[in-house]
């Protein structure tokens, strides 16, 4: 069997989670929540803007704690949503801060909707473990499909519309500031899938272009019990803008249909990335790899939307969102920022990666490919939004997003989305 990409996936790891010893020592010198002001950029910064990006210091960061009371719930939505969503979300603490309830609902720009409702403990085994418990709704309107396989075609573009609601049960355990284990377990009961709708919709629908051969899973969509468990090595100097270190990823996940048993299977990732400022802090170079691979017994099969896919704003930048979809995934990811204002960044980047039916054939041939040059907006601490112009094969492609390249996009509710499987 052809291992290099595993290979490969599996050195960065190592290369990533080696630096963690650095990671533990650099990270204990700055008080918990510390904020670095934003370095000069090349160019003396308009005062308006200085003023502005100051002032959202530690309002927009994605790992900050919320106070109780109204909030805007912005720019969170799966890959594929539009360029915004907004809505309004609530969150009060009980019992002396022992308990934290939420909810809160967002529609996007092509009229995706989510809804969840919360509750959590965050502060047990003195906040070194959170449990919780959700109820989520989700009505996605349009998720783009193209078939199966690294040579599936654009001209076979089709969008279908996912309804599902997940209730699931999560915990983490914090082992020290930079290592955590996340778990969750939960039912899914059974999905529709239908005719997409929604405005600028320009794909035909994909009940219509692929049956349950070319769609696994698209005639008779189960309900699933699912769980998983991920490890995270994570030295970053911030979650949602990071200008130095890294983080590793190393998780697995199950899903038992529990109305044919035809659609059970499961899944393994690993993940790293790594910043490395060159010289200066005005200039950065951001390297990333994600490895993800499906498994199932004889006879059985992965549902198509739960399948890894590849392509668009977080992946392969020339490219579609979910262009690409099989059983396993690779993607590989380098950038260049240089600071032009101390809150705005210019970049340069190439992505690569392919989709496979065998982990075996995620080697180095046959690669699709991607390059191109983008704008970055920032505080000193988050990615507050960005526009990336990328060129492909398959022409130019023009994402703007509201999160750092290499982090995937995330539901309202602030957890990775369970089904359909987001890049």
């Amino acid at each position: 069997m052809k291992r290099a990409g595993v290979l490969a996936g599996s050195a960065m790891a190592i290369v990533v989670a080696a630096q963690g010893a650095w990671a533990q020592d650099a990270a204990a010198e700055l008080p918990k929540g510390w904020i670095v002001a934003a370095p000069p950029g090349i160019f003396q910064e308009p005062a308006a803007l200085k003023k502005l990006m100051n002032a959202s210091d530690g309002i927009a960061a994605p790992d900050r704690v919320r106070g109780d009371g109204l909030y805007p719930e912005l720019g969170n939505m799966i890959t594929g949503s539009g360029w915004i969503s907004a809505g309004p979300g609530y969150r009060q603490h009980l019992f002396d801060g022992r308990v934290a309830v939420s909810g809160s609902a967002a529609v996007s720009w092509k009229l995706y909707q989510v809804v969840q409702g919360s509750v959590e403990l965050p502060h047990l085994a003195h906040d070194h473990v959170s449990l919780g418990g959700q109820v989520m709704r989700q009505d996605l309107r349009q998720v783009d499909y193209f078939g199966l396989g690294n040579d599936s075609r654009e001209s076979d573009g089709s969008a279908y519309r996912f309804k599902n609601t997940d209730v699931l049960g999560y915990g983490t355990y914090r082992a020290t500031a930079w290592m955590q284990v996340n778990g969750r377990v939960g039912w899914i009961p059974q999905p529709d899938l239908l005719e997409a709708k929604g405005p600028r919709l320009t794909l035909p629908s994909t009940v219509h272009v692929f049956d349950d051969a070319s769609a696994p899973g698209l005639a008779s969509p189960p309900a699933f019990v699912h769980g998983d468990l991920a490890v995270t090595l994570d030295w970053r100097n911030h979650a949602g803008r990071p200008t130095e270190g890294g983080a590793f990823r190393a998780a697995i996940a199950g899903y038992s249909d529990r109305d044919h048993g035809t659609y059970s299977f499961r899944r393994y990732e690993l993940e790293a990335s790594q910043v490395v400022p060159l010289f200066t802090t005005k200039w950065v170079v951001a390297l990333h790899g994600w490895e993800v691979f499906s498994d199932t017994s004889s006879e059985r099969q992965v549902p198509f939307y739960l399948m890894p896919s590849l392509g668009g704003g977080n992946t392969l930048r020339g490219y579609s969102d979910y262009r690409f979809h099989d059983r396993d995934m690779q993607s590989f990811n380098a950038e260049s920022r240089w600071a032009l204002f101390a809150h705005l960044d210019v970049a340069a980047f190439y992505d690569t990666g392919k989709v496979a039916s065998r982990p075996g054939d995620l080697d180095f041939h046959d690669m699709r490919h991607a390059y191109g040059v983008g704008l970055r907006l920032h505080n000193a601490s988050t990615m507050l939004a960005r526009l990336d112009v990328g060129h492909s094969t398959e022409g130019w492609h023009v994402f703007f997003k509201m999160n750092d390249p290499f982090r995937r996009t995330k539901p309202a509710f602030g957890r990775s989305s369970v089904a359909p499987f987001v890049p």
